[in-house]
């Protein structure tokens, strides 16, 4: 399978640090993005040890079925968040930290995707947007109960609080979703400083258009700050070029644009 690849954070306008962190590791089909909270660098912290102990607790996955993948993606951000929940414990100055984590594992044909917290995964393909994560959040606990409308809970006071988080306890248990992956589909995984700035549609319009993953990172981007920048944003983009069977090859590295699985 081959595909192209690009991320990049940013700060924001706002915020006077960036406690987002992500992690694309294209040779291994491994994408992480994690939106830190606690304040005073402890965001930062949890995010970074977020995206570094789940990539190393995953490590390789070529060869293992669904099952097998599934229990390494869970485990691998179970080991995180006891991690992280632990330096609360330990660290007067980390009590409260916490992250979230969206987790793409990408194989032969198909996605794995480990999911805690409001920072997102979604598919563009044919030119139908979809949201494949769902949010563990106030709002959409609201939603979900039928008290508010998915436009409501976009400029909700509280659209920001989260229900579940990487460090928050000692027990976690992350969302898993699997799909098929097609040629020409795109995926974006992204905190909540892009998809809170901009709507579906406009998401979908950027990627839609020409250009490729990098320009796409860098005018969704530009275009949240354009927009006020209320928060760090980041984005993962990733553009399936081909599903092809490479039965018997080894991952090959091609450049940090175009790898192949």
């Amino acid at each position: 399978m081959h595909f192209s690849c690009a991320a990049r954070t940013d700060i924001g306008i706002v915020r006077s640090g960036n406690e987002d962190n992500y992690l694309m590791l294209a040779e291994r089909g491994i994408f992480i993005v994690a939106d830190g909270m606690g304040g005073h660098a402890a965001g930062e912290v949890a995010s970074e040890m977020a995206v570094r102990i789940t990539s190393t607790a995953i490590g390789t996955v070529r060869g293992m079925g669904d099952e097998e993948v599934s229990e390494r993606v869970r485990e691998a951000i179970r080991t995180a968040n006891d991690a992280i929940f632990e330096r609360t414990l330990s660290e007067h100055d980390k009590r409260g930290m916490g992250t979230t984590a969206t987790v793409l594992v990408l194989l032969p044909r198909r996605y794995l995707i480990g999911q805690v917290g409001d920072s997102r995964a979604y598919l563009l393909r044919g030119g139908e947007f979809h949201q494949l994560t769902k949010d563990h959040s106030y709002v959409q606990e609201q939603v979900d109960a039928g008290l508010l409308t998915p436009d409501q809970a976009r400029v909700h006071p509280y659209s920001n609080v989260i229900t579940r988080c990487v460090g928050a306890g000692a027990d976690l248990v992350p969302d898993l979703y699997f799909g098929n992956l097609e040629q020409g589909d795109i995926i974006l995984l992204a905190s909540d400083g892009l998809t809170g700035m901009l709507e579906d549609e406009q998401l979908t319009r950027i990627l839609s258009s020409e250009g490729g993953p990098q320009n796409w990172v860098d005018r969704m981007i530009a275009e949240a700050n354009r927009r006020g920048g209320l928060d760090n944003i980041t984005a993962i983009v990733i553009r399936i070029d081909s599903v092809e069977s490479n039965t018997g090859e080894h991952p090959v590295a091609q450049t940090a644009a175009g790898e192949r699985l």
